[in-house]
Formats: C-alpha cells, sequence, structure tokens
C-alpha cells in the first residue's frame, strides 16, 4: 500500500501518524479530520505510520 498523503486543511484519508514532506514533528490524526497547518509553508503530510486498528478500512 503506497504512503497516505494530504495538503494541511483537507480531510486525513486514513488514521495515523503524519510527518511533513522532508522531515519534522510527526502528529496523530485520526481519519476523516483535517490535517493541520505544516511547519513550513508548501508541504504537505505524509503518513509514516498507519493506526492498527480497523476504522481505516
Amino acid at each position: 500500500m503506497a504512503a497516505a498523503k494530504g495538503k494541511p486543511g483537507q480531510p486525513a484519508p486514513v488514521s495515523g501518524q503524519y510527518r511533513p514532506a522532508g522531515g519534522g514533528p510527526e502528529v496523530t490524526v485520526p481519519k476523516g479530520h483535517r490535517l493541520p497547518p505544516t511547519p513550513k509553508p508548501g508541504k504537505s503530510w505524509v503518513c509514516v505510520d498507519p493506526s492498527k486498528n480497523k476504522s481505516g478500512k
């Protein structure tokens, strides 16, 4: 499965830990909740650790 990606303000496609593309602090975002602003403008979020529950299916 490819890593889930999203831009700030978009709903998270899956629940899990998201990190800004290019590195930075991780945030936990549930599926369907809006992704927060990134530390640097113009970056997107990448899911680096999807949740292990069945809510994302």
